[in-house]
């Protein structure tokens, strides 16, 4: 039997649009090339950040990122190649990199992340998913006077949008925090923020999902999709094909493939992040801590820590890059106190959707008109996830989404 609704992607966004597709009643059907919750929503840093409610493209962000061109080990990397797509993805992301669109994208980022915060609260008590949850907070930290001057320019000026931070000298963050270094200078005070284990969460909802009728199917890859009359009438998939009533594209970073398919331009680029994964020492953090200069966070995830960071665009190259790894772990020792060699669980690397204006794609494609789009969420896919889900569930159900969804829309770079 065909479901009314076919999700193509099974990471957080699709899998919380399922979830609350089933809750309404609605036959709903996943779909990943791999497994549930395996791509960026296994691997990314678990924060759940309205007080990082900035786009990437950001006022300086761009010259930043020539200057650290040549440098592989650098936070923001763009691994220099002939292609098209990329050229015009770094010509539409300049146009992004200023003031104005800054200021007029944090409110959008700042209220859907605020609204995923309380979903994130609200899931996790109704279904009871035991994924390390803490509203304790963060600390961006900084050991250079430069560094910790533009973290407090940038903190008074998210403060004029209402969020909650606080600035604080060196000994203060440690009396917060015993495991900030020394030789901090110090630190922003993320009073709004939250932090989970990702993967612990998506596969609870999923399974919370799949008893209330999801069906979710795990190494199913979308071969071919046919269109007739304005719709798409079949998927071909490597197990089967479907013909759903509607269908949501929320497959990350490989949205862009499929809707190549159906003649849709999404211009994505995909950023390699990475995270290392180690066993908890005894002096960890009990909050989560953002490194200011390296831009590495650092994450409490039960009886692990994590470590993650770096944006590189280098097209969907999964290679291991040994000098970002060992960036990330020397940046650790530079701002943890007692820092010791980590005995490593996993080292990680996974794409991150990114649209040149910093901002996610969410509503109805203009065609074919049974399609919704859900992607592009950049290095907030987590954070942002359950709102997503959310919204596009209303779309299906044709209700009045919960937030305006006109800025979000997947036309606007047509």
């Amino acid at each position: 039997m065909d479901p009314d609704v076919l999700i193509i992607g099974g990471g957080i966004i699709g899998v919380s649009a399922a979830y609350y597709l089933a809750r309404a009643g609605t036959a709903v059907t996943v779909i990943d090339k791999g497994e549930i919750g395996a791509g960026s929503s296994y691997g990314n840093a678990g924060l759940i950040c309205p007080c990082h409610s900035t786009p990437i493209a950001a006022p300086g962000v761009l010259s930043q990122g020539l200057k650290w061109l040549l440098d592989g080990a650098s936070p923001f990397y763009i691994k220099p190649r002939l292609d098209r797509s990329l050229l015009s993805w770094i010509w539409q992301f300049r146009s992004y990199c200023n003031s104005e669109a800054f200021d007029a994208a944090v409110p959008l980022l700042r209220d859907m992340q605020r609204a995923s915060l309380a979903q994130f609260q609200e899931l996790i008590a109704r279904e009871q998913l035991d994924c390390h949850f803490s509203t304790n907070g963060g600390l961006a930290l900084y050991r250079t006077k430069e560094g910790l001057d533009y973290g407090l320019r940038e903190a008074q000026h998210l403060q004029r949008f209402g969020l909650k931070m606080s600035e604080l000298d060196g000994d203060a963050a440690r009396a917060l925090e015993p495991a900030v270094h020394p030789a901090v200078l110090g630190a922003v005070h993320l009073e709004e923020d939250a932090f989970i284990t990702p993967y612990l969460f998506v596969q609870g909802l999923a399974q919370a999902a799949a008893s209330r009728g999801a069906v979710l199917l795990p190494q199913t890859e979308v071969l071919s999709l046919v269109q007739q009359n304005g719709r798409i009438n079949i998927v071909h998939t490597t197990r089967g094909r479907f013909s759903p009533h509607l269908i949501i594209l929320s497959a990350g970073a490989w949205s862009a493939l499929i809707a190549r398919e159906l003649d849709i331009n999404l211009p994505l680029q995909p950023a390699k992040g990475y995270s290392i994964t180690v066993q908890r020492p005894e002096n960890a953090p009990q909050k989560y801590l953002y490194l200011g200069e390296a831009r590495v966070a650092v994450t409490p995830m039960g009886s692990w820590l994590r470590y993650a960071g770096t944006l590189e665009l280098a097209g969907f190259d999964f290679s291991i890059n040994q000098r970002r790894v060992d960036a990330i772990l020397r940046a650790a020792a530079a701002y943890l106190a007692s820092y010791a060699e980590p005995e490593i669980v996993e080292i990680w690397r996974g794409m991150r959707p990114c649209l040149p204006d910093g901002l996610p794609m969410i509503g109805r494609a203009q065609r074919p008109s049974n399609l919704l789009v859900g992607t592009g969420h950049s290095t907030l896919g987590l954070s942002l996830g359950p709102i997503t889900g959310q919204l596009l569930a209303e779309l299906v159900q044709e209700k009045r989404p919960t937030l305006p969804l006109h800025p979000f829309r997947p036309e606007r770079f047509s």
